[in-house]
């Protein structure tokens, strides 16, 4: 698989001709989802979900399929027709991948603030982004693991104490969008000394196999 990071929360997933799209929210390049068939939300924020830009896409590529949970999709009226519903714990195949869901609900941002449900997608048994969560994808062998580091539901220890359990290969950053150059700097220094695997920053467009 050839595994492209865009902006902020944005994984874009090719093997064989086929693209798949995690999370193209608003902090996202729309070139993400050039040539797409099939696409994950993780959860309903705008950072994670841009309707207009899948609307767009759509418009494009009619044949593209969005998966998501239920309560997400509920919010897709604008995508009608093209919406597959998935809960915590179901496995499905999205444009050729083997995907598994995980997870259930969005890391607590503060008491008052409701929390919205989230899941966490593995791909091929081989890469696993989380959405807005910690949540370990239980009896999986992650070879790369995305990795949030910075916003408002989160710390540093907690990115920290996240790739540990999960135990991958290699690790990227994930949810990087709201931090400046200064912030960066540091966040990738302290993942790279205390992750326990290979750390990097991936700029917007980057791309790994």
């Amino acid at each position: 698989m050839r595994l492209t990071k865009y902006g902020h929360a944005c994984v874009r997933v090719e093997d064989d001709g086929a693209v798949l799209v995690i999370d193209p929210g608003t902090l996202t390049e729309r070139g993400a989802l050039d040539g797409v068939d099939a696409v994950l939300i993780t959860h309903e924020h705008a950072d994670h979900l841009d309707v207009d830009a899948l609307a767009d896409a759509l418009g494009r590529r009619p044949s593209v399929t969005v998966y998501t949970h239920p309560d997400v999709a509920s919010k897709l009226d604008a995508l009608d027709g093209v919406v597959r519903t998935v809960q915590s714990g179901d496995s499905f195949e999205a444009a050729g991948f083997a995907v598994r869901a995980y997870g259930g609900w969005h890391a607590e941002i503060h008491p008052e603030v409701p929390r919205v449900v989230n899941l966490g997608f593995l791909v091929n048994d081989s890469m696993y982004h989380p959405g807005d969560s910690f949540d370990v994808p239980e009896g999986a062998q992650v070879d790369t693991l995305f990795v949030p580091i910075s916003g408002p539901w989160l710390k540093l220890a907690e990115s920290v104490d996240f790739v540990r359990a999960v135990n991958p290969r290699r690790a990227y950053a994930l949810h990087d969008g709201l931090l400046a150059d200064p912030g960066h700097a540091l966040y990738n220094a302290s993942l790279t000394r205390l992750a326990n695997c290979e750390y990097a920053r991936l700029a917007p467009g980057t791309s790994v196999d």
